[in-house]
């Protein structure tokens, strides 16, 4: 393991971290919280905005679709942005990404309705969306990667792991907003004007947002990386150029690089993702429809779990990314894993016993032992383990690959499974399968705690 050292290399001053920290949080609740307060706006009002002329039932599956499609943008979102980056740099790319997805979001507090404009109306939604969707594909995984990037190497599970904690943000204040509507607001009203206020409020955000992403520095990393020059990567044929003209380590650094095996390092984290995103979408989606629909349980029974599961989270991952800095990725990783497999039945039982006390304690450990702390770990684990010439891409598709193979498919696998066998076994056994994927990739991989960023190389 290549270990960085160095006082200055990969670090800010102390002042500039503190920025680097705020933006990244903030980018990570903003991209959040503009998700959910679709998603809400979905579930509570866009099928009678913009498809009233259908069967409720069809009006909700239209506006889930367009929900979707903003799934699809991220991916590739993901690819342009994330090779953006790695060639311009970190900061210019994530100040657009954010102005795309806080414009976005603004855009469609002031979007007409079915009644004003017809049909014209669930179409400018879908731009909306894919365009919140586009920015949104690259917005954590940059922010992530800028973070790691300005960190010292003993801080850097802990730092990075502040990315994590803007997902909690931006949930927590997503769904307080729509909860404070829909109490003080007649149901006429927030038809009429309400349901615009929680997206138009979002622009105070992105002014913040932009205000401090305009004033960040550039990652030292991609700085200090010997493959860029004037502030813009150059080509790999230039790079082989380079690598004949240098020497010492130096040429040694480029030639390992310019020769490297693609694909091992994408593949492993695209494996550390399954655990974290495949658990998320059972205990964060399916498991509140659950016992919701098979249960019964009490409809604000679910909510409440997570709300709890996520102020729990605001200790969980800061902790766990203290562990991981001390003890290493790898140790950490493996232990969680293993324990959300061990506990799996148990929480299970627990959530669908019927008993409020024991679903909402079972939701809030599987959300912290299953999700949030292997959030913690990827936020910096990924980083880690790429080389800083392609990090940000192979980030960002490793997170949005992953989270369409198990977030996206998992809650209807999920959902097929229960109905046909009546039974919470199979959402036992895919916590267990997913995070039995994410051990063994531990397992096999490099303990990656303290490398290099500049290295231009993946750590496998």
């Amino acid at each position: 393991m290549a270990t960085d050292t160095s006082l200055d290399r990969g670090t800010r001053s102390t002042k500039e971290l503190g920025k680097a920290a705020v933006s990244g949080w903030l980018g990570t609740a903003m991209e959040f919280m503009d998700f959910q307060l679709y998603s809400l706006a979905t579930a509570l009002v866009f099928n009678e905005l913009f498809f009233p002329d259908v069967h409720p039932a069809i009006g909700i599956i239209a506006a889930m679709g367009i929900y979707g499609v903003g799934y699809v943008a991220r991916l590739v979102g993901a690819v342009y942005f994330g090779r953006m980056g790695d060639r311009i740099g970190r900061k210019r790319v994530l100040f657009l990404t954010i102005a795309l997805m806080g414009v976005s979001t603004t855009l469609i507090g002031v979007l007409p309705t079915y009644a004003m404009i017809g049909i014209w109306a669930p179409v400018l939604l879908v731009v909306l969306r894919l365009a919140q969707g586009f920015g949104a594909g690259a917005e954590i995984a940059g922010a992530t990667v800028m973070l790691a990037e300005y960190a010292p190497p003993r801080r850097r599970g802990v730092i990075a792991s502040l990315v994590s904690l803007g997902t909690n943000s931006g949930t927590l204040a997503a769904s307080g907003i729509w909860a404070l509507l829909a109490v003080v607001m007649p149901r006429e009203q927030l038809l009429e004007w309400g349901w615009r206020l929680p997206f138009l409020l979002s622009f105070v955000l992105l002014i913040l947002a932009l205000w401090i992403r305009f004033s960040l520095k550039e990652s030292p990393v991609f700085e200090q990386r010997p493959d860029v020059q004037n502030g813009v990567a150059v080509s790999r044929t230039e790079l082989r150029a380079e690598a004949e003209s240098a020497t010492g380590a130096a040429q040694s650094t480029i030639e390992a690089a310019l020769h490297q095996r693609k694909g091992r390092a994408f593949f492993l984290a695209l494996g550390l993702r399954f655990g974290q995103a495949g658990n998320s979408g059972l205990v964060q989606t399916y498991i509140l429809a659950y016992i919701g629909g098979i249960v019964a349980a009490a409809a604000a029974v679910g909510p409440t779990a997570i709300m709890i599961g996520s102020i729990v989270g605001f200790v969980t991952v800061p902790v766990v990314g203290l562990l991981g800095d001390r003890f290493g990725r790898r140790p950490i990783y493996l232990i969680a894993t293993a324990l959300t497999a061990v506990l799996a039945v148990p929480l299970l039982i627990m959530v669908s016993s019927g008993d409020e006390v024991l679903t909402i304690v079972g939701i809030v450990v599987a959300l912290n032992v299953g999700v949030l702390s292997l959030f913690s770990l990827e936020s910096v684990t990924m980083a880690e383990i790429f080389g800083s010439r392609t990090r940000f891409t192979q980030l960002a598709l490793a997170k949005e690959v992953g989270g369409i193979l198990t977030t996206a498919i998992g809650p209807v696998l999920a959902a097929t499974f229960t109905a046909l066998t009546g039974h919470w076994w199979p959402l036992a056994a895919m916590i267990i399968g997913y995070s039995a994927v994410t051990f063994v990739s531990a397992w096999i991989m490099p303990e990656v705690r303290g490398r290099d960023l500049v290295q231009l190389q993946d750590a496998v």
